[in-house]
């Protein structure tokens, strides 16, 4: 049996779980912020390595509700390096608890502060990398609100179409019948 992806009813509410991880500092909680309340707020306490997403949207047509681990943002910030370096820990760190793991399992990277002049990350070099683990990219501004929807929506899309395929192969798998799947008689 698989292990339990997002909920699907007969009104095709769809709930989907979204992590958001990366370095100290690079705006996760900022991010996710501009996203549900279209605000942005300068003092943020830092928080640990992840935050947790609660919003509801349309994607298709299909309301869904994101809140937890059916997909994975890996956040880091244009004008820290390190904090770009770090993705390969985080990215590989998530995917060891994903369970069971796969290798295609929902995530895009953001590359925040774009908003900034002092740039240590330019684009080609992000977008390099996530092309060669077959990630989208996107350039955002929690401040500004530059592409913070664009993105959350994409993982939204890859994590229905991804979990649609789970639930109808479960659901197609769980209604074979063949003669082998007759109780066995038990003499007592």
């Amino acid at each position: 049996m698989p292990r339990q992806g997002p909920s699907m009813d007969a009104s095709k509410k769809v709930d989907l779980k979204i992590i958001i991880i990366g370095a100290l500092g690079v705006g996760k909680t900022s991010l996710l912020h501009q996203y549900v309340h279209k605000t942005f707020y300068e003092d943020y306490r830092t928080t640990l390595g992840a935050s947790i997403l609660t919003k509801v949207i349309a994607v298709d047509n299909t309301p869904l509700k994101m809140q937890g681990s059916d997909g994975c943002v890996l956040a880091f910030d244009v004008t820290d390096r390190e904090s770009f370096e770090s993705l390969d820990n985080w990215r590989a760190d998530f995917l060891e608890k994903v369970i069971p793991r796969d290798h295609d399992f929902p995530m895009v990277v953001l590359g925040n502060k774009i908003d900034l002049c002092d740039r240590q990350v330019s684009k080609e070099l992000a977008s390099a990398w996530c092309k060669e683990k077959d990630i989208p990219y996107f350039e955002v501004s929690a401040k500004n609100n530059i592409n913070v929807a664009q993105a959350f929506e994409t993982l939204a899309k890859q994590a229905l179409t991804t979990y649609k395929g789970i639930f109808e192969s479960y659901l197609t798998d769980s209604i074979k019948l063949t003669p082998d799947d007759k109780p066995k008689a038990r003499c007592c």
